[in-house]
Formats: structure tokens, C-alpha cells, sequence
């Protein structure tokens, strides 16, 4: 399998995260490509390191910009934040993290 290729489970952790986006009724203009793909072609741009504008489209992920439109709007709604919040709550949970190896860098989190 691509490494680009969101499995199942990766998935399962992303898709109640994303924000849903209403269709206009009144020229509603063409149907949006589904999230999943979208979220193929960006993990397809950042393994590979291509520009945006050079997305094979016969990958079936849509545009670069399309991808890119969506990686910006799903940044905005913090979508990314919360899903490195619940990875870590489950890697938690699941007593895989060792908090001694963190680090609280001062540019990130404000040092009282």
C-alpha cells in the first residue's frame, strides 16, 4: 500500500474532526470531492514534497490547489490540534508515553 494512502483507522480518527461544509442551495456549483481523497493528495504532496500545483491528477485526489484550499481551511477550524489531542489522550491511555523524555520549549508554551 502508498504510504500516501489514509488507512482505515487513521481515518476513523480524522473524519468526526473535519468540519462539514453545507452545500448552497441556490447554484449549489459542482460537488465537492470527498474528504478522504483531499486528505490522500495532502499527505501525497507532504510525503513526496512536490509543489501543490504539480499533484498528478490521475491520482484521483483532486487539484493541488483544491488540496491546499482544504489543508488551509481545516487548519483554521483546528482540526490538526485536536487530532494530535486525541492521539496523544489514546497513546496516554494506553501507558505508551513516557512524559519524562518531554520537553516545554518557552517559543511554544508561555514559561511562567
Amino acid at each position: 500500500m502508498s504510504p500516501w494512502i489514509v488507512s482505515d483507522g487513521l481515518w476513523d480518527r480524522v473524519e468526526p474532526l473535519l468540519p462539514q461544509r453545507e452545500r448552497r442551495l441556490r447554484y449549489p456549483g459542482r460537488k465537492a470531492l470527498p474528504d478522504r481523497e483531499v486528505l490522500c493528495g495532502i499527505v501525497f504532496v507532504l510525503q513526496t514534497g512536490i509543489q501543490w500545483e504539480y499533484l498528478p491528477k490521475e491520482l484521483g485526489f483532486g487539484s493541488g490547489m483544491t488540496c491546499w484550499r482544504r489543508l488551509r481551511d481545516w487548519n483554521e477550524a483546528g482540526v490538526w490540534q485536536r487530532l494530535h489531542e486525541v492521539l496523544l489522550a489514546e497513546l496516554n491511555a494506553a501507558l505508551r508515553l513516557d512524559w519524562s523524555r518531554s520537553v516545554v520549549d518557552s517559543s511554544h508554551v508561555r514559561a511562567l
